[in-house]
């Protein structure tokens, strides 16, 4: 049974002040040109875009279908929610009802129209795919690496949609993985910890020979670990430690900051303005080019 993710620190209420409320009430049937004070109003399905943030990338067509028949004989219970795009709308919240009200037949659903500013569309629809668990671990991962693209800290990622700041990283790992073992996530042929698992193992072919065995003699996630530790080899011996330097002196604070800033990972500063070191931290493959591009103002 997967483990359910904790819950959000933040829910849609914080985000988009008004829509909480309006949504988790059944939405009543008022005219498309009504400007409700309930924030609900009833606006044409074609006049809708999907939101091009959208984190989740799989909708399965069976429950889709499922949707859609508790549409037919029920309507739309809870309101998506839009933001106005020029003469159209554009989802913020609710594909899925959207998606499943066209499959329906439904030639309007009910909407709560926002304010919210367009850089706002992607965490808005990571916490809501998350509070309801819609997303597998590789697309909660690639809308991690979306928000970090814009500016985000892994912290501060973590903090806007509840997840401590591990869980984020080793998220954003998974897409170290090759495509194909990605795609066996996405299909639930391997859970987050069998992917984990296989992440041990840097040779290509090993890490094939290790998912095929993960799959078909349906390896525990600790199995797969074992197994993985044993085809990757013994780490490699711990280098002596060196003595620890001190501390950032105060008066560095600023510029610490300003590096964690610049290079979107934990950086720490350690001795005085004379004599010190500076440690940055990565997360897989991917994070480290990343970085290394950022330093050295082109890739390797």
């Amino acid at each position: 049974m997967t483990a359910q993710r904790p819950a959000l620190g933040r829910g849609l209420g914080a985000l988009l002040p008004g829509a909480a409320a309006s949504s988790s009430t059944s939405a009543p049937e008022a005219p498309a040109d009504a400007a409700v004070a309930t924030g609900v109003a009833e606006l044409p399905v074609a006049a809708i875009d999907p939101n091009p943030e959208q984190p989740r990338r799989i909708f399965d067509p069976e429950q889709l279908a499922q949707l859609a028949d508790s549409i037919q004989r029920h309507g739309v219970l809870q309101p998506v929610v839009v933001r106005r795009a020029g003469e159209r709308y554009e989802l913020i919240v609710g594909e899925r009802r959207w998606r499943a009200s066209q499959v329906a037949g439904r030639e309007t659903l009910p909407a709560v129209v926002s304010d919210s500013e367009p850089r706002d569309r992607l965490e808005l629809a990571i916490v809501e795919n998350v509070q309801r668990h819609d997303l597998n671990p590789i697309e909660l991962a690639h809308a991690f690496r979306a928000l970090a693209d814009v500016g985000h800290t892994q912290d501060e990622i973590g903090r806007r949609v509840g997840l401590d700041r591990s869980s984020v990283a080793n998220h954003l790992r998974l897409l170290d993985l090759p495509r194909e073992l990605q795609e066996d996530v996405e299909a639930a042929r391997l859970s987050m910890g069998h992917a984990k698992a296989l992440l041990q193992v840097s040779n290509p072919e090993r890490r094939r020979h290790l998912r095929d065995r993960a799959i078909a003699e349906g390896l525990s996630v600790r199995q797969t670990e074992q197994l993985g530790r044993a085809i990757a080899g013994p780490a490699p011996a711990r280098r002596k430690q060196q003595p620890r330097t001190p501390d950032a002196a105060p008066e560095l604070a600023p510029l610490q900051e300003a590096l964690r800033q610049r290079l979107q990972t934990q950086v720490r500063l350690h001795g005085d303005g004379t004599r010190g070191r500076i440690e940055i931290e990565y997360f897989g493959l991917e994070d480290l080019e990343r970085l290394t591009s950022l330093l050295l103002g082109r890739s390797i």
